[in-house]
């Protein structure tokens, strides 16, 4: 059985507060070890002082690393801490008007510490997740996510298991930190003033005292590994700009086999007109004939975002090459 219970009583955090004495005096003679600690990034971040005066424009332009989709207003962002957030995660809610609240500097530090903290004042082992709210592609409404973890098996990696079917699971992975997280929300509420939420059930997943785990750092998917790495306007836009600096976002080379058949299908339909180019496959190389004018230009865009390039280029042939190995 898994239970929450989210204390009472925390009153408003400041610049400087120790989080682990607001949540002792909350909750510390109820916490048992094995317990899962959550806390709000917001609380976090008034904590370390990251409520700042400065335009919310301004600050998110200084949190992104790179934008991923623009519609109007709304900018969905790789921030610096890696995390896909609208508007970078900078948040203008429950502050004074004319302050923004950026979160915090590195949340699976503030978790570890955290963690160390409550070690060291209950004698108790539980591992700690700083959560933080995210909406999520192709699903409305949002939910909270874990942001920083230490402590915690922030997945469940279920490969090699067997089902009562018999058969072999291999890419099932619960990402049991979000899940903890999500729920930690629900009991804690938008409006109810309890950034901290005590989990426990789950001791199986909290780690040892001195393992901390890979933090929430390890739910991050590399970029060359995110198939949704841009928006639809801006993918297309990136593989017509063609910039070197763009090209880990569309990800490993294609196999030449799929480039192929892609580009045989482009150039043999409407999208140029029949061409009668030929594509060839060859070790290592993708080759095309006859690819001159408008059909070109469709060869270097479709093989720019596959992770292909211009190798060797003829008049009227051109072969093709990964672009990384």
């Amino acid at each position: 059985m898994i239970t929450l219970w989210a204390p009472d009583g925390i009153g408003e955090v400041r610049r400087g507060d120790d989080l682990a004495e607001h949540l002792l005096a909350g909750s510390g003679a109820d916490l048992v070890e094995g317990d899962v600690v959550c806390v709000t990034s917001k609380v976090v971040s008034k904590a370390e002082g990251r409520v700042v005066v400065i335009d919310r424009a301004e600050a998110i332009v200084q949190e992104t690393r790179r934008l991923v989709a623009r519609r109007g207003s709304l900018d969905i962002v790789v921030n610096r801490l890696g995390l896909t957030l609208a508007a970078a995660g900078v948040d203008a809610s429950n502050v004074e008007a004319g302050h923004v609240l950026l979160l915090p500097e590195d949340p699976d530090r503030t978790a570890r510490n955290l963690r160390s903290a409550i070690a060291e004042r209950s004698s108790v082992n539980v591992a700690v997740l700083v959560t933080d709210t995210a909406g999520r592609p192709w699903r409305e409404g949002q939910t909270d996510i874990a942001i920083g973890a230490a402590g915690l098996r922030v997945l469940d990696d279920h490969a090699g298991r067997v089902d009562p079917y018999g058969n072999v699971l291999v890419v099932t992975a619960p990402a049991v930190a979000d899940e903890l997280a999500g729920a930690a929300e629900l009991a804690a509420g938008k409006l109810g003033r309890r950034p901290f939420v005590v989990v426990r059930g789950r001791a199986d997943l909290v780690l040892p005292p001195g393992d901390e785990g890979p933090g929430a750092a390890g739910l991050l998917r590399p970029q060359e590994a995110d198939l949704f790495g841009l928006g639809s306007r801006e993918a297309v836009v990136a593989a017509l700009r063609g910039s070197s600096g763009d090209r880990s976002v569309f990800g490993t080379p294609a196999e030449p086999e799929e480039l192929a058949g892609l580009l045989t299908g482009l150039l043999t339909g409407a999208l140029t007109g029949p061409v009668g180019a030929e594509v060839s496959v060859m070790p290592g190389a993708v080759e095309i004939t006859t690819a001159e004018g408008r059909a070109r230009w469709v060869v270097e865009v479709a093989a720019y975002a596959h992770g292909w390039e211009v190798a060797t280029d003829a008049v009227s042939r051109v072969r093709l090459r990964p672009a990384t190995p």
